[in-house]
């Protein structure tokens, strides 16, 4: 049997590994300090949108500091889950490079287009494979109660089409994942990263999903951002996938719509548990390092290497890093749009 090494026990990597382990896959999580505490106590709880309720008792999770302890804990066939920010992912593949053979799929489930990348410099002898999950996740507990992992939208995982994924679509499948795979993760992640654009737009908020999505106001500059977006992959030439009910270049007009409009038109984006935030408010609140420069920072440094500026990108770059809770109106102002 294939071990699945989860590496980044944050939200994603909860929800993720937890679901496979609830399903009898051999799973080993990679936490520290307080996170790798919760999970050896109490233990963890997996649930969604559709009633799912899993509880694994701390006596059914594998939980290690580090990858080398992981590794000594294996015999057979490996196979990565890295869930870490965007930030840390040249830290963690260099350890994961000193730990598993040479080979070792690792599974990028993290937000952006550049990990891949960054799996590959840090940890050459690795095999770096693209994933995009589409879901949101609210991580609650610790500290003595369960933690759980609560997938708070929907949609299916999107794996690169390689040996080592098809050979883990069944696993994907018995623990309650929808996945597919797919030959363009390239056009996959940027489609992702087309609608991750409203992290930022929702951290800033301080509201839930819903509540800002119902605000016009905040739509209208979700659609600026990703029409700053849309324009440099024009002009590169990729074509961004469609992740959700509506192509990618037909989005930023939806969400312009007025609100008794795109309630109606995009009921789906609104399909999602009331009190979901997005990752990066959570991060914001707790004062962690945000994601930012892996979603608008890399639209900056798409468009400037096609010859253009974001300077809508480039400036919720700015205002994340003040961290200061906007109304919509204090937001558009700040990017220089009329109301």
């Amino acid at each position: 049997m294939t071990t699945l090494v989860v590496v980044g026990a944050g939200a994603i990597g909860c929800h993720v590994g937890g679901a496979l382990a609830a399903s009898g896959a051999k799973v080993i999580f990679v936490a520290r300090s307080q996170r790798a505490a919760d999970l050896d106590a109490p233990g963890l709880v997996i649930s969604d949108l559709e009633g799912r309720h899993d509880v694994i008792t701390a006596g059914q999770l594998t939980v290690v500091a580090t990858p080398a302890e992981a590794a000594a804990r294996i015999t057979g066939p490996i196979v990565i889950l890295l869930a870490v920010k965007g930030g840390a992912t040249l830290e963690a593949a260099a350890t994961l490079g000193a730990a598993f053979p040479p080979g070792t799929p690792v599974i990028s489930l993290q937000n952006g287009v550049d990990n891949v990348a960054r799996i590959a410099a840090a940890a050459p002898a690795l095999a770096p494979l693209a994933g995009m999950v589409p879901f949101n996740v609210v991580l609650t507990g610790g500290e003595g109660a369960p933690l759980t992992a609560h997938r708070a939208t929907s949609g299916a995982l999107i794996l690169q089409d390689d040996a080592a994924t098809r050979a883990l679509l069944p696993a994907f499948e018995k623990a309650g994942l929808a996945a597919t795979l797919s030959a363009d993760m390239v056009a996959v992640q940027w489609g992702k990263l087309l609608l991750n654009l409203n992290n930022p737009v929702n951290a800033l908020s301080g509201l839930t999903l819903i509540e800002e999505l119902r605000d016009r106001d905040y739509r209208r500059v979700l659609a600026a951002l990703q029409d700053e977006a849309l324009a440099a992959l024009k002009r590169a030439g990729l074509r961004p996938a469609k992740i959700g009910a509506a192509p990618p270049a037909l989005i930023p007009t939806i969400l312009r719509l007025p609100t008794w409009a795109f309630t109606r038109i995009a009921a789906g984006m609104l399909a999602m548990d009331p009190t979901a935030r997005s990752s990066m408010a959570d991060d914001l609140s707790a004062g962690r390092i945000t994601e930012i420069d892996d979603l608008c920072g890399a639209v900056v440094r798409l468009s400037l290497a096609q010859g253009m500026t974001a300077p809508l990108n480039r400036a919720m770059v700015r205002l994340v890093g003040e961290a200061k809770t906007l109304t919509a109106p204090q937001m558009l102002a700040a990017l220089g749009l009329t109301r």
